[in-house]
């Protein structure tokens, strides 16, 4: 029978290793479980774990760091190494160790050695994690918790970092969805620009040489050239204060909650803000119930995170009904704020035991509906902006042009 070492915390939170025989790791598991013990690793005896995982020449490899901040696919990978390196019996310690000799961010490097030190002095990797709220969120260290607390470390992050991957490649979508249209309306302003500036005033001093009076048109796009030559260190400013003053006032509880309100009311756009919404928030209880967290535990890992304080306040009065008797699906039905379709699913879920499986259904769905959308409005919006920009320099170049036919009547 194989013998395997392993490493547990006990009930005070402090720190044993041993070994024992049994038929599998799982096994090995589920007895040390049983006696009340929380397993922070297990491996067999007299195979190192860095062998297993193959990984000794990555843990003598220095890598220059190419960027200071934690991107999200830092996490991802993050995430997703420390899954395969638990997985294959390796300790944390020396997980936490290998991954950090291979992070391209010098300040997610920084964080792990501070996390390693941290699991030394006698904190599990959840308490070591929470000390860096900037880099691991709550979502994190919750999962994390649970996992040590289930002794399915690995699989907890390995849930994770698939969550993590989805939410990375669902915003890369948007971004790539609304590129083109920012490039085009950007290249139009900048035609707009280059006439107003340098090709108006050019006709406006060849019409100075004529005795005529200009047609109203023509002095109006003069005028305004004029202003954007002249004032326009002025108008940057103004623009520049009106956009900080506005983030400031956004920021505020007051203003932040009345410019939600706004989007959220908005046609057309208030309904694709609130199922990106619904789309964050169905991933992230999905993530977490399938990771064996308590629903009122999600809920309040889920109000603190949401980064919306309109969808903050629902959740939190969800979780009050939910702790006085109703179920989930009763208390999303009298917010009067999700869809029926979301409110019956969510029923069903908790009617026939299967409630993480249809929040990820209702997540599906959502991440469906908000990619149609994007793609229809960018197939819209180009056509759209075109005739615009289009229509705005047509109305520049006749402008420019009705005083040249004025001047050519005159001669004749």
């Amino acid at each position: 029978m194989p013998r395997f070492s392993y490493i547990v915390r006990d009930s005070n939170g402090s720190k044993e290793a041993g070994s024992e025989d049994a038929l599998s790791q799982d096994e090995l598991v589920a007895r040390l479980q049983a006696r009340n013990l929380i397993v922070v690793n297990v491996f067999p005896e007299g195979q190192t774990a860095a062998d297993k995982a193959g990984i000794l020449l990555s843990v003598k490899s220095k890598i220059k760091r190419r960027h200071y901040r934690v991107t999200a696919d830092d996490l991802v990978m993050f995430s997703r190494q420390l899954a395969t390196l638990l997985g294959a019996g390796v300790n944390i310690l020396r997980s936490l160790n290998i991954i950090s000799q291979q992070v391209n961010s010098r300040r997610l490097y920084d964080v792990i050695k501070k996390v390693e030190k941290d699991m030394e002095a006698g904190l599990s990797l959840h308490e070591a994690i929470a000390k860096h709220p900037q880099v691991f969120s709550e979502l994190w260290v919750n999962l994390v918790e649970s996992g040590e607390a289930s002794g399915s470390l690995a699989m907890v992050l390995s849930r994770l970092a698939s969550y993590l991957e989805k939410n990375a490649a669902f915003t890369r979508k948007i971004i790539s969805a609304l590129i083109y249209p920012a490039i085009l309306l950007s290249a139009g302003i900048i035609a707009l620009l280059v006439m107003a500036i340098k090709i108006i005033p050019t006709f406006a001093e060849i019409f100075k040489g004529f005795n005529i009076t200009l047609p109203a048109l023509t002095q109006i796009l003069i005028a305004v050239s004029a202003f954007l030559r002249e004032k326009s260190l002025i108008l940057i400013i103004a623009i520049a204060a009106g956009i900080y003053l506005f983030k400031q006032s956004v920021k505020s509880g007051p203003g932040r909650r009345s410019f939600e309100a706004f989007k959220f009311g908005l046609p057309v756009f208030g309904e694709f803000y609130r199922s990106v919404s619904f789309e964050r928030f169905s991933s992230e209880i999905s993530t977490l119930l399938e990771s064996g967290v308590p629903i009122l535990y999600c809920l309040e890992i889920a109000d603190r995170s949401t980064g919306n304080l309109i969808l903050s306040d629902i959740i939190r009065k969800v979780k009050e009904d939910v702790r006085s008797g109703k179920t989930l699906g009763e208390s999303f039905k009298a917010s009067n704020f999700f869809d029926p379709m979301c409110t019956q699913m969510v029923s069903i879920g908790e009617e026939i035991g299967e409630l993480p499986q249809m929040f990820k259904k209702i997540n599906a769905y959502y991440q469906e509906y908000t990619e149609t959308f994007l793609a229809r409005l960018v197939s819209l919006f180009e056509p759209v902006i075109l005739v615009f920009i289009g229509g705005l320099i047509g109305v520049m170049v006749v402008g420019m042009f009705l005083p040249i036919f004025q001047i050519a009547n005159l001669g004749k």
